[in-house]
């Protein structure tokens, strides 16, 4: 669940600067009102860069957090990681770990609530997520040995209230649908706690020895999810796929980037709204930080942007763009580079004539900028929600060369 490490040095100052906001914003919505019972955290690594809060009573509960928050994607993160959890199994946390935050809420908490909707006693982690429209509270919910019992999402905004319903609907669908290749969590609650939406998922093993990913085995995963509610052919023109996207587009066409994207999109199908393309469903977010690779199983979580009826392969080209992005200089050539690699990508999917496979990899970008523009990912401050600085160019480029 890390996000990508790769943004300019100016972004990176004001992720921070919005993460430690945020800390202060989500604390005050988890632990409302006045009491007398005080409530501590702390701070994971620092106040100014933060990334997980941690009880601060109970040494092995937040060891056990932070052991478990997230695989670190390199040894460095590794062993800084390691050095927290040594530091707060033997105690000295309190030299390397100073900042703290206490509050004294009313009864009425989410400790309190997640307690009653699960019938058992426990401890949260807080994970503080980079800036983003649908960032929303994430919490790993533990019991008094430290052991993971659940993660749970709260919809705090239109947007995430919207997701919090949506990923509890993809999990009840996934999760009915038999997959062998990939395991999904199950849904353990969904409700509400005053105006916010909270969904309880079990914990996946993210913590088992991990085995590695081949290219074929992550194709066979995102087909099994392809064809999970059934798949169809057809043309664009004449697809579902087309009328909602062309409704989404339309809702943004105030927008000046959702203009450009709906010219854009309105040329793809003048030109090729006849070729044939093959719909199934895409997880819609198949990122390296949303999976693991297990001997039996390729983990995958946060199902929020699930969605069935879109051309065939959309995961594929997803999961290769955030790699790329990762990996590139600039998140601009890292759209040209998936562009071009997109016959090699598309084609364990069955994806092989040339038109299908310039058409599939042209709606991925203007279905995926749609949903950037939707969620005003520019306004929320998220590092790539200016369209313009990457993604747009290219996309306005290769729609042209059709």
């Amino acid at each position: 669940m890390s996000p990508i490490k790769t943004a300019p040095a100016e972004l990176r100052a004001d992720d921070e600067q919005l993460r430690a906001q945020y800390v202060e914003e989500v604390l005050a919505l988890l632990y409302p009102g006045s009491g007398d019972q005080p409530v501590e955290y702390l701070v994971i690594p620092n106040a100014r860069k933060p990334r997980l809060l941690v009880p601060a009573d109970d040494r092995r509960v937040a060891a056990a957090a932070v052991r478990r928050y997230a695989e670190p994607q390199s040894r460095l993160a590794r062993l800084k990681r390691d050095a927290v959890v040594t530091a707060l199994r033997t105690g000295l946390s309190g030299l390397l770990l100073r900042d703290r935050l206490r509050l004294h809420p009313a009864a009425d908490t989410i400790d309190a609530y997640l307690a009653r909707a699960l019938g058992t006693g426990l401890r949260l982690s807080v994970h503080i997520g980079p800036a983003r429209a649908n960032r929303k509270p994430v919490l790993q919910l533990l019991d008094a040995a430290g052991n993971t019992l659940a993660f749970a999402k709260l919809g705090t905004s239109a947007l995430t209230r919207t997701l919090v319903r949506a990923e509890a609907d993809a999990l009840a669908a996934v999760g009915s649908a038999g997959l062998s290749a990939v395991q999904v969590p199950s849904v353990l609650h969904a409700g509400q706690w005053g105006e916010h939406e909270v969904l309880v998922q079990s914990a996946l093993p993210v913590w088992l020895p991990r085995a590695p990913l081949t290219a074929p085995r992550l194709s066979a995963a995102m087909l099994e999810v392809a064809r999970c509610c059934g798949t169809g052919r057809g043309t664009l023109g004449g697809s579902g796929y087309w009328a909602r996207l062309r409704a989404r587009l339309a809702a943004v066409a105030d927008h000046a980037e959702g203009a450009a994207l709906r010219t854009a999109a309105d040329r793809v199908a003048r030109v090729a709204g006849d070729v044939e393309l093959q719909f199934g469903s895409w997880h819609g977010d198949w990122s390296p930080w949303n999976m693991a690779s297990l001997a039996g199983a390729v983990l995958v979580w946060d199902w929020e942007r699930f969605t069935p009826g879109v051309p065939i392969g959309f995961d594929a080209l997803h999961h290769a763009l955030q790699l790329g992005i990762g990996r590139s200089p600039s998140a601009g050539q890292a759209v040209n580079e998936l562009v071009a690699a997109a016959p090699d990508l598309l084609l364990p999917f069955g994806v092989v004539h040339r038109q299908a496979v310039g058409v599939t990899a042209l709606l991925y970008l203007i279905d995926l900028a749609t949903r950037y523009v939707t969620d005003r990912q520019a306004e929320a401050g998220a590092r790539l929600g200016v369209l313009g600085s990457w993604l747009l160019p290219v996309l306005v480029a290769r729609v042209e060369a059709l």
